[in-house]
């Protein structure tokens, strides 16, 4: 029982999750063994010198964190995340060996970026030329922190109909900046963080940078199940909410008119924020009207993030930010403090290329050439449907599938069909403990046509008839 003792004299966070902090060290340096049952909530209640309800609550987090196992009846038992951390982590070392010319030999499902060869490129080589002829020098210089004053406008008048004002408009280097301006804006220590689950692995890396609590809510097939949010916020206080509001990653799932509402009304009774990560709502193939959290946020509770790399092009890394007047100084800070100015001439060129109509053209013919693939990815992923099952979200760039029928997990399957040639996204990212994600994969059809994903299917399907 030695082991188990800690100080919980002269301390400013929570002693439940000092308690639950201490756990799991002693979990994952090896000095409690995987299984090994954790001591009665009496005996270390007294050991510690706290009521039996601190110690109770430090269980809570560890097994919410993955860390340990209730058996009813039995106690509570630990459990090693070694195995599950190792597998993200093997995942990413294979995905950071293959480089750019190696990616061309494989059929890549796991792209999440528009492709390249829709894009207008001569249009928009014309653009920059204009941009620099018109604005010489001073189209490489910095620009004030918000960002250039012409793009802040445009995105006002074009996409917010001159309802947010410029000066409410942060131009950043795409979302996952966002994410994290945000969170330095927002979040301290140990503050109580809730998240969709599964969610974007970005996030949840930024999160845990910031050492919040980070809760999982699951969701439903129009958003995060509100009821368990609202029992969750009752009992702690939460800083903020991160969602995506439009065909989420992974699942795909968009967010209902109803649950929009309910989400911001409980954001204002229980005193917490929303991040809205707007993913990828210019893709829409099922004719349903684009609503964010962001336009019908009354209670200025909402900090709406967009990128423009996911649809508009990669490497680009463009964004912005609109947030409560309560953070703005604070984001603003945050925002210079990280990288001072995002590029001037790329924030000109899009200024341009919205102004002359040119977003609006090619938002269409995204639609179109998407919305194609979408259909044919949908009706051949049926060729599986003895080994998966599957969301259609009616829009963004990507299915989110479940294994069933077969042994072969996420991770299995990510090697042997990289080994044939085709790369997947196993969900295993997109969990805090990662395990939970074993029996799920993303397939994105941004980077491949009909015949490469036929060909593609075709190789998984193969591999699941083989196991």
């Amino acid at each position: 029982m030695d082991k188990y003792f800690v100080d919980l004299e002269n301390i400013d966070i929570a002693k439940y999750i000092k308690i639950a902090q201490h756990i799991k060290k002693l979990i994952d340096d090896n000095l409690i063994e995987d299984g090994e049952k954790l001591p009665s909530i009496r005996n270390l209640s007294k050991l510690l010198k706290v009521n039996n309800v601190t110690i109770v609550s430090a269980y809570k987090k560890l097994e919410s964190e993955g860390y340990a196992i209730q058996k009813v009846g039995s106690g509570t038992y630990a459990k090693r995340k070694e195995i599950a951390v190792n597998l993200k982590k093997r995942y990413g070392e294979v995905v950071r060996k293959i480089s750019s010319e190696e990616m061309k030999k494989y059929i890549d499902f796991s792209g999440e970026a528009a492709c390249s060869d829709v894009f207008p490129i001569s249009s928009f080589k014309d653009v920059i030329n204009k941009v620099l002829d018109r604005d010489g020098m001073e189209a490489l210089a910095y620009q004030e922190a918000l960002g250039y004053e012409g793009l802040r406008k445009s995105i006002d008048e074009f996409f917010w109909d001159n309802k947010i004002g410029k000066d409410n408009i942060l131009i950043v280097s795409g979302a996952q900046q966002g994410i994290d301006i945000a969170s330095k804006a927002l979040i301290n220590v140990n503050d109580n963080v809730v998240v969709e689950k599964p969610t974007y692995g970005g996030a949840l890396t930024v999160f845990k940078w910031r050492r919040s609590n980070i809760y999982e809510i699951e969701l439903e097939k129009d958003g995060m199940d509100l009821n368990k949010l609202e029992k969750l916020a009752k009992k702690n206080k939460i800083r903020c909410v991160y969602i995506m509001s439009y065909f989420q990653n992974p699942t795909g799932i968009s967010y209902s008119i109803e649950k929009k509402r309910r989400l911001l009304n409980m954001a204002e009774i229980y005193d917490f924020y929303i991040i809205e990560d707007d993913y990828l709502s210019e893709l829409i193939y099922n004719n349903n009207e684009y609503v964010s959290f962001k336009s019908i946020d009354y209670n200025d509770r909402v900090i709406y993030i967009k990128s423009f790399s996911k649809i508009f092009l990669p490497g680009i890394r463009l964004g912005y930010m609109i947030c409560p007047k309560i953070f703005k100084e604070s984001i603003q800070n945050s925002k210079v403090n990280t990288d001072i100015a995002t590029s001037s001439l790329m924030q000109r060129a899009l200024d341009l290329y919205i102004k002359e109509g040119m977003w609006k053209e090619y938002i269409n013919v995204l639609n179109k050439v998407y919305k194609d693939r979408y259909m044919f990815m949908k009706e051949y992923l049926f060729q599986l449907k003895e080994y998966i099952e599957f969301y259609s979200p009616g829009g963004g760039l990507h299915f989110y599938i479940k294994l069933k029928g077969t042994k072969v997990n996420c991770m299995n399957l990510f090697y042997r069909c990289k080994r044939e040639g085709v790369l997947i996204t196993p969900g295993i990212i997109f969990y805090k403990n990662p395990e939970e994600g074993l029996n799920y994969f993303r397939m994105g059809f941004s980077q491949v046509g009909e015949e490469e994903i036929k060909k593609g299917i075709d190789i998984i399907k193969h591999i699941l008839e083989k196991d």
